[in-house]
Formats: structure tokens, C-alpha cells, sequence
């Protein structure tokens, strides 16, 4: 009921939003009773779970909707005993309680969170790694501390280059820690924050609890969850999880090959992407009867500013219609309305551009990580007669 209220609140009043929603599903979303035994599971231990594109309806997706990433086991954690600390290159160290967070100023930001592997099940050739299709995203409010805020109460010193993130997940057998390395620019950024709810509940247990890190239009590793410790450094993390895992090609590589990590630059920013929700790969739909095409569009640190979509084969695009829920990193949904006039097989495609220039590729990029896909997206639509 607490997190019914908060989001019925969200959406009439908003939160650095419009209040105002063009999707009923948006409007409908406290009502949405779901468990999260409707995601996939490519992993159950680690747990790593997808959630069916065709279920990400909302605007806000509901916690037991939202798609699980876990390097490591989920730990198990005892709020009573659980502390953070903030040390390094600061002068005063801190040693914070949940009850000493929550006692701070609050901000609630409606980010959407997507994990770089996100669509590595589609390169060609195949790459190694959770084979994630589409659904290894999702959009939560999320509320908590700025961390600019702790790390202005702990006195950041001007050698400060790198924020280190840690959580209290452990490496199985000899892996090491998961350590991701912030740069100094990013942590003081105001929007950067560190989170005790999600979508008006107490964070969930998969999902980071009791605090967890958001890095607002990064890719989702950044975004460490059940986060134990902050290492303020002058030098970036020497960790595996810096300098080989989370990196990008410096230029386009020959598929197939491999890239060592000198030839790499670190993933940061969200590359523009969309995702159509509705309808569902290979539904059949009436002939002359109205089709309703929606989706999300998103494109990290930018803003959409269009999505076009096409219903024969992309010989012809037209501009899909943008909803009024809005937030500066999150997805924008988007509808088109399709009458087919004749029977058969139609491939309906949706094709994002943002406020950069930038448009969805037909091809993306490939790398040997199999990181950010973001082609077009398809689904095929059968039309009876």
C-alpha cells in the first residue's frame, strides 16, 4: 500500500516530471499486481533475470518487474550491523548508519537503469556472457542521499581523481572484488545518488539492499548494489572490473577478434535505443482493426527527441507520437497507431534519435564483450485475412 500511494502520488503530482500521462498503462500502474516469477532467468545463482519485453508496459516499472544483474551471490545483510564508510582522499572519514542516511535530505529521480550486456544474445559472432535479449532494463523512482552531499560532509581533497564503489557481495572462488572506479566529475554531479527506496519501498534485496548506488544515464554496472564502502583515490582502480570488464573498443574492431584492454576505453555513457513493448513478437492482429505500437526510447545522459516507425520492412517511416512523462534520465515512451490494410506478415520496426544527432544504426558496433546493442528494433506482426 506505501509504495501504491507513493506512485499514484508520482504520477498525479510528479517528481521533475509532467504530471499529465498520454498511456493509460502509465495512469493504471498502482493497480499492477505482479511477481517476479514472470521474469527470465538466465542465471539463478548469481541471479540474473530478464524481464519479457512484453511486460514493460509502464512507465515506471514495478520493483518485481524490474531485471535483476548480479555479479556475485546476494548477500545476506543485517541492517542493524550494516554501516558505510567514506575514506581516501577526504579529511573527515565517515561511518554512516541506515538511520543516519535516511536522516539526511532525501531527493527521489526517476532514472532508467540498463545493463551494458543488454541484447548480447544478438551479435554475430556470438560473444560470451549473459545472453540477454531486450529486457535487461527498466525504469524506477528511485529516492535517497546525493552522494555529492556525503562526500561534501567528508571534505574532498583536491588530489581527488575516482569515487570507489564496493558492496558487500563477495567474489566466488578466486574472482576478485566487484570494485567500480567513478570519476571525481560524475560523483560530485548533483544527480548522482545513493539510494535506500525504489519506487516508494524500501529497496529490495536483489535489487541492492539497504543502499545501493544510481548513476543516472551510465551503463547499470556503475550502479553498485548492497554498497558497504566509498574509497575516494587519486589513482582509477586497478581491479579487473576497471581495467578489463566495462570497456569499449577505441575503434571499430573486426567482428570476431580479439581487443586487447590498451585498445579500450571505459563504458560509460548510454547510447540511444528503443524497444517496442507493443504488440508482442509474432502476434496476430485483425486486418482493417487498429494497432496500437508503443515502446520506450532512451539514450543515457540526452534526450529523445524523436522516434520513427516503420510497418513495411523500414521503406517508410513515420513519426511516432512521444508521451508527456518525462524525467532527464529516463526513457520516453512512444505510440504509433497502425490500421493494416492487408493480410500477411509485416516486420514493424522503431528507430530512436536524440537530442545529440544521433539515431539508432541498423548494425551496431560489434565487440567482443558484447556490449550496448542498440540496432533498430523489430518485431514481426502477422495480419490475418
Amino acid at each position: 500500500m506505501l509504495r501504491r500511494a507513493f506512485l499514484e502520488t508520482l504520477l498525479r503530482t510528479g517528481s521533475g516530471v509532467a504530471a499529465t500521462s498520454l498511456f493509460p498503462a502509465a495512469a493504471a500502474l498502482a493497480q499492477q499486481i505482479v511477481s517476479k516469477d514472470r521474469l527470465i532467468i538466465r542465471s539463478p545463482r548469481p541471479e540474473d533475470l530478464e524481464t519479457p519485453a512484453h511486460l514493460l508496459t509502464s512507465w515506471i516499472t514495478p520493483n518485481e518487474l524490474f531485471y535483476v544483474r548480479s555479479h556475485f551471490y546476494t548477500p545476506s545483510i543485517d541492517p542493524s550491523m550494516w554501516r558505510l564508510r567514506v575514506e581516501g582522499e577526504v579529511d573527515k572519514p565517515l561511518d554512516l548508519s541506515v538511520e543516519d542516511l535516511r536522516s539526511l535530505a532525501s531527493i527521489t529521480q526517476v532514472v532508467t537503469l540498463e545493463c551494458a550486456g543488454n541484447g548480447r544474445a544478438f551479435f554475430d559472432p556470438p560473444v560470451a556472457g549473459v545472453q540477454w535479449e531486450k529486457g535487461a532494463v527498466g525504469t524506477a523512482a528511485w529516492t535517497g542521499v546525493r552522494l555529492v552531499d556525503l562526500l561534501s560532509r567528508a571534505g574532498v581533497r583536491p588530489s581527488a581523481r575516482y569515487v570507489w564503489f564496493d558492496g558487500a557481495d563477495l567474489g566466488i572462488g578466486r574472482a576478485p572484488d566487484f570494485i567500480r572506479s567513478l570519476p571525481i566529475d560524475k560523483a560530485l554531479n548533483r544527480d548522482t545518488l545513493l539510494a535506500y527506496d525504489m519506487n516508494g519501498e524500501t529497496l529490495p534485496v536483489s535489487h541492492g539492499f539497504p543502499l545501493r548506488a544510481v548513476v543516472p544515464g551510465w551503463e547499470g554496472a556503475y550502479s553498485v548494489k548492497w554498497l558497504t564502502h566509498i574509497q575516494v583515490s587519486a589513482q582509477d582502480h586497478d581491479g579487473p572490473f576497471v581495467q578489463a570488464a566495462y570497456r569499449y573498443p577505441r575503434r571499430p574492431a573486426t567482428p570476431g577478434s580479439a581487443i586487447p584492454p590498451s585498445e579500450t576505453v571505459p563504458l560509460r555513457n548510454l547510447p540511444v535505443k528503443s524497444l517496442i513493448t507493443t504488440p508482442a513478437t509474432n502476434a496476430v492482429v485483425s486486418r482493417g482493426a487498429p494497432v496500437r505500437i508503443s515502446g520506450f526510447a532512451w539514450a543515457g545522459e540526452a534526450a529523445i527527441r524523436r522516434v520513427d516507425v516503420s510497418t513495411d520492412n523500414g521503406r517508410t517511416w513515420a513519426a511516432a507520437q512521444l508521451g508527456r512523462d518525462q524525467s532527464r534520465y529516463a526513457w520516453r515512451q512512444f505510440e504509433y497507431l497502425w490500421r493494416p490494410t492487408e493480410g500477411g506478415s509485416y516486420v514493424v520496426l522503431s528507430r530512436a534519435t536524440d537530442s545529440r544527432g544521433l539515431t539508432q544504426p541498423i548494425v551496431p558496433e560489434w565487440n567482443p564483450a558484447g556490449y550496448v546493442w542498440n540496432a533498430i528494433d523489430q518485431v514481426r506482426v502477422n495480419v490475418g485475412t
